[in-house]
C-alpha cells in the first residue's frame, strides 16, 4: 500500500510540543479554578457553563490529539506519556464533574432562570439534576473513581491485555488470538474451523482469569449502581442512552419478532457456501464467486459520489477530508487495527483512522466512519455543553452514510457481485440485530445470577450458549456455537457502560428507519435538511425528542420495523440470487 497518512500538524506541532503542554497546564487550571468556584457556593451559572465548554473542548481535543498518535504507533513512548498525562488529569475531571452535579441541584433557581434565557440547555440541565440524585457522597464518589484504576479499570485491562497476547499453535506457526479470530473471514473452512477450534482452547486456558475479571467488574457494578439508588444497571444504561423505558421494549420486541428471518439469510448463506447448516465459524465467511477491488483514488471518488448524490454538502464535505489529509487510511506496522472518527474540537475537525484492505468493506468503512465526522461537524456550531449525544444516536450518521453508499455499490454491481455485497450488508445487519440481542440477553442474565454470587466459567459458557441458541436457533449448528463469546467480547468489561450492546441495534435500524423516511417522504423540503436538523440537536434533547424532529415515534414498534423491512428486502434478493446460482 502506498505510504499516506493523516495530517495532525494544524491541532499540535506535536505531543511534546509547547503548544500541547501550555494546553495540559491550561486545563490543570481551569478545573483547579472550576472546583474553587464550586467550593465557594456563589458561582455564577453562566461562567461555569462557559468554563464547563472550554474545559470539555480542551480536554477533548488533548486526549483525542494524544490517541491518535498513539494509536498509528503504539511504540511510540512520548505519544503514550502524552496520552497518560491527559488521563491523570480525569480524575480531577471526575471530582469536578460530581461537585457540579451537586452544584447544580443545589442551586435550581439559578438553574430555571438561565434556562429560561437558554433554553436550549434546558433538557441538559435537567439531566445533570437527574444525574445528582443518582450519586453518593462527594467523598464516596471520589473513593470510588479512585478505586476503579486499581479494581474494575485493571480488570478490563487485565481481559485486554490476554485477549491481545494469548497465543496458540495452529499448523505449526504460534497465532495470536486475534490472528485467529480474524481466520473467521478465510475462504477455507478447514482454516477456519482449525482457527476456530485453537481459539476455543486459548479462551479454555484463561477461562478463570476472565471469568473472576467479569465477576468483578459486574459485581461492582451491582454495588455502585445500589448506592447511587439505580434499580438495576439496565436503568441506569437507558437513562445514559437517553431513552425510555418504552423504547428499550419496542426496540427489543423488534429483533425478536425477525429473528426468524435472519434464520432464513443464515440458511441461504449454507447454500451460498455449500453447506448443509452454518456452524457459528461460517458467520463471516465469504460468499460469491467474484470479488470487489478499489484503489484508495476510486473508494475516495466512490464515497464522495454517493455522499454527494444525497446531499451535495456532505459530498463537498467527504472531498475535503479527502483532499485535505483528514484520514489515516493504511495498515502499517505499530499501527492498530480497526477503524474510528475521533473529533477535534479546538479545530473543529475530525480525524479518520482506517486500514483500508482494497476490499469493499473497506469503501463501506470510509463512508460509516465519515458518516460520524459528518455528525460532528453539524454539531461543531454548538457549545460542548450541547454536543455530546449518546451512544444510542451516535451511530445513526454513520450506519445512514454507509447505507448511501451501499446503495450505490448495488446499483452498479453485476448479479455476481451483487451477491457479495448484498451477503456482505446482511451479514452486517445479522451481527448488530442477532448478535447484540444475543449479547443483551447475556448481560442481562449475568447480572441477576451475580447478585446471589460469583458464577463459574462454566456457567458462563452455558448461559452463553444458552443465548445463542435462543437468537441463532436453527440458522446455526447448535453443536457448532462459541461458549466463550463473553471472555472474546471487551463490552461486557466496562463498569462505566453497562449493556455496551443495545445501542449498536439501535443505530442500525435507526438509521434505515431515516432512510426508509428519505426515500418515501414528499415535501418540497430536500430531506437532508431535516436530517440534519435532527443531526444537530442529538446532544441536546432525548432520543425521543430528537426523532419526532422528523416524525418518527421510536416507542412505536412499527417504526423499527421499516428499518427491518429494508434489511428483509435484501434477504430476499439475496434469496433470489443464490437460487440463480
Amino acid at each position: 500500500m502506498e505510504e499516506k497518512r493523516w495530517d495532525l500538524s494544524p491541532i499540535y506541532p506535536g505531543v511534546d510540543s509547547k503548544e500541547f503542554n501550555d494546553d495540559l497546564a491550561k486545563l490543570k487550571e481551569l478545573l483547579s479554578a472550576f472546583k474553587a468556584k464550586l467550593e465557594g457556593k456563589s458561582a455564577d451559572i453562566a461562567e461555569l457553563v462557559e468554563m464547563d465548554n472550554e474545559m470539555s473542548d480542551i480536554s477533548e481535543t488533548l486526549g483525542s490529539y494524544a490517541y491518535c498518535n498513539v494509536s498509528v504507533n503504539t511504540t511510540d513512548k512520548a505519544a503514550v506519556n502524552a496520552l497518560n498525562k491527559v488521563e491523570e488529569l480525569s480524575m480531577d475531571s471526575a471530582v469536578c464533574s460530581t461537585m457540579f452535579c451537586k452544584y447544580v441541584a443545589d442551586h435550581k433557581a439559578d438553574v430555571d432562570a438561565y434556562c429560561k434565557a437558554n433554553p436550549e440547555y434546558r433538557f441538559v440541565f435537567d439531566e445533570i439534576i437527574d444525574e445528582s440524585k443518582h450519586q453518593m457522597p462527594k467523598e464516596l464518589e471520589e473513593l470510588a473513581a479512585d478505586l476503579m484504576r486499581s479494581g474494575s479499570d485493571a480488570f478490563e485491562r487485565l481481559q485486554e491485555t490476554i485477549s491481545s497476547s494469548a497465543c496458540a499453535e495452529l499448523d505449526g506457526e504460534k497465532k495470536t488470538v486475534i490472528q485467529l479470530r480474524a481466520l473467521a473471514t478465510n475462504p477455507d473452512r478447514e482454516i477456519r474451523r482449525k482457527a476456530y477450534e485453537a481459539e476455543l482452547k486459548v479462551w479454555k486456558e484463561h477461562e478463570i482469569a476472565f471469568c473472576y475479571a467479569l465477576n468483578a467488574i459486574k459485581g461492582t457494578s451491582l454495588s455502585l449502581e445500589k448506592r447511587r439508588n439505580w434499580a438495576s444497571p439496565i436503568d441506569r444504561s437507558i437513562a445514559g442512552a437517553r431513552i425510555s423505558r418504552k423504547t428499550l421494549d419496542a426496540l427489543i420486541g423488534t429483533l425478536e419478532k425477525n429473528l426468524p428471518m435472519f434464520r432464513s439469510y443464515l440458511k441461504t448463506k449454507a447454500k451460498l457456501l455449500g453447506l448443509e447448516k452454518c456452524a457459528f465459524y461460517d458467520l463471516f465467511a465469504p460468499v460469491g464467486k467474484v470479488s470487489m477491488n478499489y484503489t484508495f483514488d476510486q473508494a475516495r471518488e466512490f464515497v464522495v459520489k454517493q455522499y454527494g448524490a444525497f446531499n451535495p454538502a456532505m459530498g463537498r464535505f467527504a472531498a475535503n477530508a479527502f483532499e485535505n489529509n483528514w484520514i489515516d487510511p493504511f495498515p502499517r506496522s505499530g499501527k492498530t487495527g480497526g477503524a474510528y472518527d475521533i473529533y477535534m474540537p479546538k479545530i473543529k475537525e475530525s480525524r479518520v483512522f482506517a486500514n483500508f484492505d482494497g476490499t469493499y468493506d473497506g469503501v463501506s468503512t470510509f463512508a460509516h466512519e465519515l458518516g460520524h465526522a459528518w455528525h460532528d461537524h453539524v454539531v461543531s456550531v454548538k457549545p460542548a455543553f450541547l454536543r455530546s449525544y449518546p451512544m444510542t444516536l451516535a451511530e445513526t450518521a454513520s450506519i445512514f452514510s454507509e447505507f448511501i453508499v451501499f446503495k450505490g455499490a448495488v446499483a452498479e454491481a453485476t448479479d455476481e457481485q451483487k451477491v457479495a455485497i448484498i451477503e456482505q450488508f446482511v451479514q452486517g445487519a445479522c451481527q448488530v440485530c442477532v448478535d447484540i440481542l444475543c449479547r443483551f440477553y447475556f448481560e442481562r442474565e449475568v447480572f441477576e445470577k451475580r447478585r446471589d454470587g460469583e458464577l463459574m466459567p462454566d456457567e458462563m459458557s452455558e448461559i452463553m450458549i444458552d443465548c445463542q441458541k435462543k437468537t441463532y436457533g436453527d440458522g446455526l449448528d447448535e453443536n457448532l456455537l462459541h461458549p466463550y463469546m463473553w471472555a472474546v467480547k471487551g463490552h461486557y468489561y466496562s463498569t462505566g457502560f453497562s449493556f455496551y450492546n443495545y445501542p449498536y441495534a439501535f443505530g442500525q435500524l435507526f438509521g434505515l428507519g431515516l432512510y426508509n423516511r428519505a426515500t418515501k417522504e414528499k415535501s418540497d423540503r430536500p430531506f437532508y435538511e431535516k436530517y440534519n436538523e435532527l443531526l444537530s440537536l442529538t446532544g441536546q434533547l432525548p432520543a425521543e425528542e430528537v426523532a419526532a424532529t422528523a416524525g418518527i415515534d421510536i416507542t412505536d414498534p412499527a417504526f423499527w420495523q421499516e428499518g427491518m423491512d429494508i434489511i428483509a428486502a435484501y434477504v430476499k434478493q439475496l434469496e433470489e440470487l443464490a437460487e440463480k446460482g
